[in-house]
């Protein structure tokens, strides 16, 4: 079994007792999913072999997003994806920060910041492409993906920007290329990221609580060129559809403590951290997200309501540099998961139905 859901099972009724008013409707739901997924709980599939007639029972998974056994498919679909619509120009990954001091309002009102720390930093970024001095174009294209934990199970909310180096210009008719390894000054987009933040804290009516030297310090911004973006999208593609600490990474579990492994920014190095388990579920439940959050969100060209097609912008760029017409990019399909095979002759066993999960009746009165 799953260690991280080994340790739900183990001590989620307890954790809830103790700290069940600091836990929202949506922790309890993931709580609840986690535990049940592939117990039978769930339901089962029923799976027959078309030779023998051997059967199989298979539990069905919860497919809730922040369960740690769900959810590994996903991800190489989705990076495959990614791959296929890449561009044949520089890319650039632009990495926003929450500040800490901001990190309460997000913990009380998630929706409500997360959409925020969104809007404000895809904003900045398109205003600052579209100045002269920096690309000139009129419509920019990105995608943004949101992460909340650090390296440490810690609350650290920040949303990765996958930035193609140019855009469109006003006729939409023309591919307007950022210069070189340089796509916007990192000072001024900070600067307007923080001034954006802070009218939208005003909205949610948050802004009171947030100490007033966090508007007058530099915000944590980072902007730089990653090639033709492939090793990027593989990177952001293991956690789109991931939770914030996966099995691989508990080295031990005894019962009342949870040790796993982590390695510091900018080293290769592994160290380890221990935890008691409530500490464990209370960073982990810190990352769940808010019902329906859309977590991955695409901008400008790259919405999917864009009036240019995609195939006519890599064209567009192909013309500009005088490379191929309308080369697109080689990817790696994702695997395809291994069929069963029947455990007595070895045939390819036959997904027969699907038995929901027994609901418990009611005594009679």
């Amino acid at each position: 079994m799953n260690r991280i859901q080994q340790i739900f099972r183990d001590h989620a009724d307890a954790y809830l007792r103790q700290r069940g008013a600091q836990t929202s409707d949506r922790q309890r739901r993931a709580i609840v999913a986690i535990r049940a997924c592939r117990s039978g709980a769930c339901g089962h599939h029923l799976y027959a072999c078309p030779d023998c007639g051997e059967t199989h029972v298979a539990n069905s998974s919860c497919g809730d997003r922040h369960c740690p056994v769900c959810q590994h498919d996903k991800n190489a679909a989705w990076t495959y994806r990614q791959q296929l619509r890449r561009l044949p120009c520089t890319y650039f990954l632009a990495t926003f920060t929450l500040p800490a001091e901001l990190r309460s309002a997000a913990l009380s009102d998630s929706a409500g910041v997360y959409a925020a720390l969104f809007e404000s930093a895809a904003e900045s970024l398109r205003t600052l492409e579209a100045d002269p001095r920096f690309v000139g174009c009129k419509v920019a294209g990105f995608f943004g993906v949101l992460h909340t934990w650090g390296r440490q199970l810690q609350y650290h909310p920040h949303v990765h920007f996958v930035v193609p180096g140019g855009g469109l210009s006003e006729g939409r008719d023309r591919w307007v290329a950022a210069t070189g390894n340089f796509l916007v000054h990192v000072r001024a987009l900070s600067r307007m990221f923080r001034g954006k933040m802070k009218q939208r804290m005003r909205e949610l009516e948050r802004f009171d609580s947030i100490p007033a030297e966090t508007w007058a310090k530099e915000w944590v911004v980072h902007c730089q060129a990653v090639g033709d973006g492939e090793r990027t999208l593989k990177y952001l593609g293991a956690y789109v559809f991931r939770v914030a600490i996966s099995d691989v990474r508990i080295v031990s579990y005894d019962g009342a403590r949870v040790v796993f492994k982590y390695q510091k920014v900018g080293s290769s190095k592994w160290r380890q951290l221990a935890l008691d388990v409530f500490e464990f579920i209370r960073r982990y439940l810190q990352h769940v997200l808010p019902p329906g959050f859309v977590k991955v969100r695409h901008f400008g060209f790259l919405s999917p309501n864009f009036g240019v097609p995609l195939q006519r912008i890599r064209e567009l760029i192909c013309v500009l540099y005088e490379i191929l017409r309308g080369r697109v990019p080689k990817a790696e399909p994702p695997r395809k998961p291994k069929p069963l095979a029947c455990g007595r002759c070895g045939a390819l066993m036959v997904w027969r139905r699907f038995f929901p999960p027994m609901r418990a009746r009611a005594a009679p009165a």
